[in-house]
């Protein structure tokens, strides 16, 4: 077998809302997604990234998350996020979906 290259700032890529649903772009929000892995999942993060329930970021572009078979994860997304995931299966359950208010964080409270 070949080796499979993929340049990433050429690669065509497709929204995640045929999979998540519309709940997965709200203007001025969270967005809260609680999953269960159904397979290995391989969630490389290209741009973007979690953020903390106040909206500051708490993992950025590069990182790389392994949510192996059967085990339960959650992500809070801020701002547009390119991934790619990788599943050795059947993609995520979906337990959760939905759009949440940023908490105010610590520089907030003055």
């Amino acid at each position: 077998m070949a080796s499979t290259h993929v340049d990433i700032e050429s690669a065509e890529w497709t929204p995640g809302t045929p999979f998540y649903g519309p709940a997965a772009v709200y203007d001025g929000k969270l967005i809260k997604i609680v999953a269960t892995a159904l397979s290995d999942e391989h969630v490389f993060n290209l741009e973007g990234g979690r953020v903390t329930k106040a909206g500051q970021a708490a993992r950025a572009s590069g990182g790389y998350t392994l949510n192996p078979k059967g085990q339960p994860h959650s992500a809070l997304i801020g701002a547009e996020t390119i991934s790619l995931v990788i599943y050795h299966g059947e993609p995520d359950e979906i337990t959760s979906l939905e759009v949440v208010d940023l908490e105010p964080g610590p520089e907030d409270e003055a």
